[in-house]
């Protein structure tokens, strides 16, 4: 089974690509974020003709986040359970399905904008969360994995150089120990390999030339627990489709199951 995570940017904007890159990777499960649509607005039809299931949690202009599956979509929750508010509601950022006896979720985690805001608080509290709500099924024993954009560095090595974000958002020690909450349920670091250059970066900003510049940051991970890991053939960032007019400042994250 092929699983991947993509920070689409707008689905309505990178729809043509969406679908070719479905078509060409073989991809069977996709997590998506960022889809900027109401789900009224979401391409079910499009989707549908290729052969894919989907299940959306999406509200309007901003977030907004989706599986979409040929291998069956079962026992969807949308929704972070729990989960805090921010101005006045939960906003669309998570979403979970069993989709071929693997369990997984598609988490959009709050950008946190910069340290001492408001939003920032409410990412840790988002991420609090997150960790009770997976608890049980990270230490279950099918295949299980939260993927999507975590906005979240997990180590200096996963940017370009640390000194640029020294005392910003997504490499505080804070978020870091957010992801190593994670790690305590029994879930790891998916950490794929890259098709160029050495680190795998998922997301490179659109401007001062990053992308070319090889200027990216790891933050679109794959958080598995043990029978997930124990079955990955293989993890990779496709760096291809961030490239050319109208990707998404995103490149998505491939994991190769054997189940």
């Amino acid at each position: 089974m092929r699983i991947a995570t993509w920070n689409v940017n707008s689905i309505t904007a990178r729809l043509p690509r969406l679908l070719a890159w479905l078509e060409s990777s073989g991809t069977d499960v996709l997590c998506i974020q960022e889809t900027k649509c109401a789900e009224d607005a979401f391409p079910f039809d499009e989707l549908r003709e290729l052969g894919y299931e989907a299940a959306v949690n999406a509200t309007g202009r901003w977030n907004g986040v989706a599986i979409v599956s040929r291998v069956g979509l079962e026992d969807v929750v949308s929704g972070l359970p729990g989960g805090p508010d921010y101005d006045g509601g939960q906003e669309p950022r998570a979403i979970s399905a069993t989709c071929g006896g693997v369990r997984v979720w598609s988490v959009y985690v709050p950008n946190g904008r910069e340290v001492g805001h408001d939003h920032y608080a409410y990412k840790l509290r988002w991420l609090e969360t997150l960790r009770d709500a997976v608890a049980a099924d990270a230490e279950g024993e099918r295949p299980f994995a939260v993927l999507g954009d975590y906005n979240i560095a997990p180590t200096d090595e996963d940017v370009y150089d640390p000194a640029v974000f020294e005392g910003a958002t997504h490499v505080t020690p804070a978020e870091r120990a957010a992801l190593g909450a994670l790690r305590d349920l029994g879930l790891s670091d998916v950490v794929p390999r890259p098709l160029k250059y050495d680190r795998p970066y998922t997301y490179w900003d659109y401007r001062q030339l990053c992308f070319p510049k090889n200027r990216g940051m790891r933050i679109d991970l794959v958080y598995g627990n043990t029978p997930f890991v124990k079955a990955k053939q293989d993890a990779f960032v496709d760096r291809e489709e961030r490239k050319g007019k109208g990707a998404s400042d995103h490149a998505p994250v491939v994991v190769d199951l054997d189940v």
